[in-house]
């Protein structure tokens, strides 16, 4: 049975499983409560400097600084666990500084192994500490199938993490999935103008595009961000906010995503990288790579502050 949020007379919101010929998808969700080593040295001529996460060592604390006066900071992590805890307290703390200065905080999610990484905001301190109602959640980019779909970006972020916490059900903003490509594209965002309109969304004044507080993002082992791919025409779309893609090289081939200049004007942006199979890309985008091309990940430069957050196996190349 529907159930309707009024964000304007143009778009509604509705349960899932639930079908619409309208805008944006708010799932109704449970919040259960769930219960509840410092970083080795790499050998790598870097073109940011390496943040020794955990490590006590006065030149970690140093390096820190440079990378944040350079808008870039890289943090290695001995294990995946490791990233999880400190991609957490990360996000928490913008959570914290957002929520007071504007009184709400829009978060942008992407797939992949992404969402079981913010698995530690699900657990104390973090369930009962963050202001869940003061968060907004949309998506970088998804796939153009029924939100109930294995290869839905929605599905993956509702099961492993959106279910799990108490964040309103009007504050979490799907797509259109019965509508074509294209016209998701166009729907999501006349939704991003609505929140613009409505003060939820900042706007960058450098811009004008508008201003996520912190995206969650992670990379494929192309390099590619988002659903821009190396070497596609989406890379260089300079206008619009939210566009649509039918052949994506990877599948589902039907896509909408975020534009670089949306993806740019966010506030920060963590890159959330593990595996050794996205080593090669991780090279190319920091280290001593000989690739001469562009990766897609080469061009994400949010206007205060990019965090790479590596297991040691991405960054095994460096």
């Amino acid at each position: 049975m529907a159930s309707t949020l009024s964000l304007s007379s143009s778009l509604r919101y509705f349960l899932p499983p639930t079908r619409t010929s309208h805008a944006p998808v708010i799932p109704l969700f449970a919040s259960p409560r769930l219960r509840p080593r410092s970083i080795k040295p790499l050998r790598a001529n870097l073109k940011t400097p390496i943040s020794a996460v955990g490590s006590s060592s006065p030149s970690a604390s140093s390096t820190a600084g440079m990378a944040g006066q350079n808008k870039k900071k890289v943090e290695v992590f001995d294990s995946e666990e490791q990233l999880a805890v400190q991609l957490a307290k990360y996000t928490a703390d913008l959570s914290d500084k957002f929520s007071k200065e504007r009184g709400a905080f829009t978060v942008v999610l992407s797939g992949g192994s992404l969402i079981k990484a913010l698995r530690k905001l699900c657990e104390a301190p973090y369930l009962d500490s963050v202001e869940w109602g003061k968060w907004h959640v949309l998506w970088v980019d998804e796939r153009v199938v029924p939100k109930d779909h294995e290869d839905s970006n929605y599905k993956l972020a509702l099961d492993g993490f959106l279910s799990k916490v108490p964040i309103p059900a009007g504050n979490v903003y799907a797509i259109n999935d019965a509508l074509s490509a294209e016209g998701a594209a166009d729907d999501y965002e006349t939704c991003l103008k609505h929140l613009v309109t409505n003060g939820v969304l900042a706007t960058s004044k450098a811009t004008g595009f508008p201003k996520f507080d912190l995206m969650l993002l992670g990379m494929g082992p192309d390099g590619h961000v988002a659903s821009l791919f190396p070497g596609h025409p989406l890379v260089n779309e300079k206008e619009k906010w939210v566009t649509f893609i039918k052949d994506s090289p990877k599948p589902p081939p039907e896509r909408i995503t975020f534009t670089f200049p949306v993806i740019n004007s966010s506030a920060y942006i963590a890159m959330v990288v593990n595996g050794a199979g996205k080593s090669g890309a991780v090279q190319t985008a920091l280290g001593n790579s000989e690739n001469s091309a562009t990766l897609p990940v080469q061009l994400v430069a949010p206007e205060d502050e990019l965090t790479w957050f590596l297991d040691k196996e991405a960054a095994s190349k460096l």
